[in-house]
């Protein structure tokens, strides 16, 4: 059996002409996620016009998965003249930026925090273990163990420890060297940082990576990397994102068929 398409209603002539007269310079909102900013927003537009207008890309995708089906999401990728391959991540405030600008270095060093925290973990288990058996031995005749201040201190103790490493476990399953990556910068002949004017200094890119601004202006270009030539998975990879955005702005939902069997039961 085939999937069921669902689209929404086609706007009216007078919806039409009321949305074009609202319509200004600004993009259109039929692609935006509901978690991103709109000043984020606007920056994805703002690169996917340098894209096109100033590296003469005619294949362009946002949010694209280069690396597979559970890779990283590339912000937007294009593909120029002569199959040269660009990236552009979107970075609108200071921690954005921070997120993805880590080096192995750092990650060894939370995993050596994380590391420390396990320890104390065990260590706070094995004194809160302790002190419950003092507290139920000491305990006088008809009263509660667990009121002894020594096992409430221990309590607290085990629980702050183990609140701190939780949150390092955290960090470490969203920790993203995404700007440092050999592999990642291997996606693309050019890597570029899309941000606000201001926001990023020379000093600060990462090497390999260039910056533009929210005026679809090259602050400073890239530099060109030697990759292996892959242009057919870049292009399907786009692609798929063009088709689930071009579904996603006209309201198309697939509706899986029913299991074999479930319509006769």
């Amino acid at each position: 059996m085939l999937n069921t398409f669902e689209m929404k209603r086609p706007q009216t002539r007078t919806e039409q002409s009321d949305n074009d007269e609202r319509e200004d310079d600004s993009p259109s909102r039929a692609l935006k996620s509901r978690t991103e900013t709109d000043l984020t927003y606007e920056l994805k537009w703002a690169a996917w016009r340098w894209l096109y207008s100033v590296a003469d890309c005619r294949a362009i995708g946002m949010e694209v998965r280069l690396e597979g089906p559970f890779g990283r999401i590339v912000d937007l990728v294009g593909v120029g003249k002569d199959n040269l391959v660009y990236v552009v991540e979107v970075k609108s405030s200071r921690a954005d930026l921070r997120r993805d600008d880590k080096t192995e270095e750092d990650h060894q060093k939370a995993l050596d925090q994380l590391a420390a925290l396990q320890e104390a973990a065990n260590l706070s288990a094995t004194v809160l273990d302790q002190t419950r058996g003092h507290a139920v031995d000491a305990a006088p005749d008809g009263s509660d163990w667990r009121d002894d201040p020594a096992y409430k201190s221990a309590v607290k103790d085990r629980q702050a420890i183990s609140d701190r490493l939780a949150a390092r476990e955290r960090t470490l399953v969203r920790f993203s060297k995404k700007f440092h990556d050999p592999a990642f910068l291997a996606c693309a002949d050019f890597h570029y940082v899309m941000a606000p004017k201001g926001l990023i200094t020379r000093a600060e890119l990462p090497p390999f990576w260039g910056l533009l601004d929210g005026d679809s202006q090259e602050v400073v270009s890239a530099v060109q990397k030697q990759i292996r030539r892959n242009t057919t998975h870049v292009l399907r990879a786009i692609a798929r994102a063009n088709t689930r955005d071009l579904m996603k702005a006209c309201g198309v939902r697939i509706v899986n068929p029913p299991p074999r069997g479930a319509e006769e039961s």
